[in-house]
């Protein structure tokens, strides 16, 4: 199975990421999107798509994607947001997904739409990243899930059902600590190596009522998978060079490379 460096993939950053952008390390001439994205694709092998979590992909992008990378380079997408329990803006959906009366500005859940428009959601982000999948360009769909996905019955039979409707392997991140407390981490790690799903730990900043405990557990074969960002300054300590020397991914391997969020 892939290695997965996350936050980014198995990069120092987002194409995107405006630090990343404004330290020089894109040559004259790659400052544009597309020559970013060249760039950064002729030195790794693979990058989070983190705009995904925002909008619906989008197919014409992602053929764009696909062109403009080499044969092996591959991209890990975020879940749309309203598909992991966080809300998105209205403004987000398609115009005939909207619940009507909203303001585009104003917030939406999953909860608030009928059941055909989820089904349509599902079927749109699918189809936004095919171009990807149809080049193999597309490795794994990351459900970060929210602080308000809790653990229980309900919450698993829906990774159950995001694993099939992805149509692409899948990994999860969890946000509520109640996942991997030391009294149910067993139970959720068993839950995702039955499935060969891989589990996403993150470092988060401990002894606050949400913290997330920093549990690496392997679900997938040989595969663990941790994104450390509990030391970025923006969570409290550290100056911006303390961001890019702590923030690892770190695989059961012993890979390590610079990450992100």
């Amino acid at each position: 199975m892939a290695t997965f460096w996350w936050g980014p993939a198995r990069g120092p950053a987002p194409v995107g990421y405006q630090p990343l952008v404004s330290s020089g390390w894109y040559p004259t001439g790659a400052r544009g999107a597309e020559g970013r994205l060249r760039h950064y694709a002729s030195r790794f092998p693979v990058v989070e798509a983190d705009s995904t979590v925002y909008a619906l992909p989008s197919e014409r992008v992602s053929a764009l994607w696909a062109e403009r990378t080499p044969e092996g380079f591959v991209f890990d997408v975020k879940a749309f947001a309203l598909l992991t329990g966080h809300g998105a803006r209205v403004g987000a959906l398609p115009a005939d997904l909207r619940p009507p009366g909203l303001h585009p500005g104003a917030w939406v859940r999953k909860s608030q739409l009928s059941a055909d428009a989820v089904t349509e959601l599902w079927q749109r982000f699918t189809a936004g990243v095919a171009p990807l999948r149809g080049a193999g360009r597309l490795g794994t769909v990351l459900f970060q899930f929210s602080p308000w996905f809790r653990p229980g019955a309900r919450a698993r039979e829906y990774i159950e059902e995001c694993q099939e409707r992805a149509g692409t392997p899948i990994a999860v991140e969890f946000r509520h600590p109640g996942w991997l407390t030391p009294d149910r981490v067993a139970e959720t790690a068993g839950f995702l190596r039955e499935r060969q799903i891989p589990l996403v730990a993150v470092d988060t900043l401990q002894g606050l009522p949400d913290s997330v405990p920093p549990v690496a557990e392997v679900t997938a074969p040989g595969l663990a998978v941790v994104r450390f960002h509990g030391r970025n300054p923006q969570w409290g300590t550290g100056s911006k060079e303390d961001r890019f020397r702590h923030h690892y991914t770190r695989t059961a391997s012993g890979t390590t490379t610079p990450g992100t969020n």
